[in-house]
């Protein structure tokens, strides 16, 4: 016994020659969705009245709605490189013959056009990560903010964007488990084997999307851990890693990589070690302004 797949079209909308997708609205929905929250955060007074920061929040609404450009082309642009480098060149190396290679990597170079064909499919989370980052770095390089704060700010609404895209893969069918008995299999209509899988793609969306939501907006609302910069970043690449590595053990590797050892799990790795750095510059203790001298 299985449970049936919810066959919904992939196509929210088709406007002539134009398609609008869900998977493209779960983008736009979850930026904007998320600049909402953090707007609301930073009219939280009670949130930013202790140290560092004084009453004064780390950036203004107007500093947000502009970095929400940054942030989308960050994302989008890291996120396709990222499928390039740790998909395309990374893993078709290791397995030449996983169908979604069709002669990568040495494609990119007899087509250059591959690079940026997100409309063949292709997306990294990994390689989004990287892209937000250096789109933060930049944009509080130009404002003048501090990195640490901002970066707080952003991951702890990201899961957000993360539940909607994980439910936009499942609504077109991709991204599939592994083969298993479980009641609520299911069979996905692009599966080759037809076999009952695990749903892993709502997997994802609750672990790394609802439960690491919820644990963000703890540590910020209760144990108000964002008063030492650095902290709620942390945990979400922690977190989002923990998550991740774990839900890989259900999912339908890309390709094989290293035995039982998957892409997915390599980049967690790193992930995880960015947020233990975070967690270590966030909590080193800071040096001590040094005291005036006593009058003679």
């Amino acid at each position: 016994m299985y449970l049936p797949y919810p066959n919904i079209d992939p196509v929210l909308i088709h406007l002539g020659p134009i398609s609008i997708r869900w998977y493209a609205i779960s983008y736009i929905v979850g930026i904007l969705t998320a600049w909402w929250v953090i707007s609301r955060t930073l009219r939280n007074k009670d949130l930013w009245k202790n140290p560092p920061f004084n009453g004064k929040p780390p950036a203004t609404m107007d500093d947000i709605g502009d970095l929400v450009v940054w942030a989308t082309l960050g994302i989008v642009i890291g996120g396709r490189l990222g499928w390039d480098i740790f998909y395309g060149t990374i893993l078709c190396s290791v397995s030449p013959d996983a169908g979604f290679c069709a002669g990568l990597p040495l494609a990119f170079l007899t087509n250059p056009l591959k690079i940026i064909a997100v409309w063949e499919g292709g997306m990294s989370f990994h390689g989004g990560v990287i892209g937000l980052f250096v789109a933060i770095w930049l944009f509080c390089r130009h404002r003048n903010l501090n990195l640490l704060a901002i970066g707080d700010l952003v991951t702890s609404v990201a899961p957000i964007g993360i539940f909607l895209v994980r439910i936009a893969n499942f609504v077109n069918g991709e991204l599939w488990g592994r083969p298993t008995d479980v009641p609520w299999a299911m069979v996905f209509p692009r599966a080759p084997d037809q076999l009952p899988r695990h749903p892993s793609q709502l997997y994802e969306a609750f672990l790394e999307g609802i439960v690491l939501f919820v644990i963000l907006q703890f540590c910020v609302r209760v144990l108000r851990w964002h008063e030492k910069p650095g902290l709620i970043a942390g945990t979400f690449f922690v977190g989002y890693g923990l998550f991740r590595f774990t839900v890989e053990f259900f999912r339908e590797p890309d390709a094989p990589f290293l035995g039982w050892f998957t892409m997915g799990m390599a980049l967690c790795v790193p992930l995880m070690a960015a947020g233990l750095l975070l967690y270590w510059l966030a909590l080193r203790p800071k040096p001590q302004a040094p005291r005036p001298a006593a009058p003679a």
